[in-house]
């Protein structure tokens, strides 16, 4: 029987072994909310968060010739690229932080590669993938060549570190601002990293799946509303 039918026909089971294979973590019930007092029937159910699993080659159509473009730009490919996995009609590159900056800048000025184009980055929080809990994925386009691909990159909670890619795409300025305020993940190198929607000494990165969610008392510091002659006018 394997560990997902096991987990699946024993819901009493409290903690499964991680990294078989590329699942992450277990959810049990609707939602994953524990002592409800549920009823429905919903709360037996037990299904595994499984990530895709690395992609063995031919990738198919032009995905194969942007990973060999790839690997003739950056010398250290074998040692930057930890795997590529196609999904859903996608190739994502994951890639080693370490390598990130020269990846990025390899994929923008390649001719054959010509990724002029990072549309931001995503912060995504995996609490059980021991080792690799945040993640940060940056979506890129070819406008030359009509292509998409992502890359992502991982770093442990003990040490949230990546660097930042505004070098490279100076738009992405913001986006890791946001990261960095929602997730925890800092982006060395960046100009400014501050918060950007939350208030400066707010406590926690809102969006990390160990946030609370709900019963979060107000955290404001310091807010003022001014009367209303003295506020501003947008007529």
């Amino acid at each position: 029987m394997s560990e997902i039918d096991r987990v699946g026909a024993d819901s009493d089971v409290v903690e499964a072994p991680l990294h078989v294979g590329d699942i992450v973590d277990f959810r049990r019930g609707m939602f994953g909310s524990q002592g409800s007092g549920d009823t429905t029937g919903y709360g037996g159910l037990v299904r595994p968060v499984q990530l895709p699993g690395e992609t063995p080659r031919p990738y198919g159509g032009w995905f194969d010739e942007v990973a060999d473009q790839l690997g003739r730009v950056v010398p250290a490919y074998d040692q930057a690229v930890e795997k590529v996995v196609v999904h859903r009609d996608e190739i994502t590159f994951h890639v080693h932080r370490d390598h990130l900056v020269e990846v990025m800048q390899g994929l923008r000025d390649d001719p054959a590669l010509r990724f002029e184009m990072c549309m931001g980055v995503s912060g995504v929080h995996f609490p059980y993938d021991e080792g690799r809990e945040l993640h940060a994925v940056f979506p890129l386009i070819s406008v030359t060549h009509n292509r998409r691909l992502r890359i992502e990159v991982t770093c442990p909670d003990a040490d949230p570190h990546i660097p930042s890619v505004t070098s490279v795409y100076p738009g992405n300025d913001w986006h890791e601002r946001e990261t960095y305020d929602f997730f925890g993940i800092i982006f060395d190198g960046h100009p400014a990293l501050t918060r950007i929607e939350m208030p400066d000494d707010w406590p926690g990165h809102p969006q990390r799946k160990d946030y609370p969610l709900g019963g979060v008392p107000v955290e404001y510091k310091g807010a003022q509303i001014p009367p209303p002659d003295e506020r501003r006018s947008y007529s």
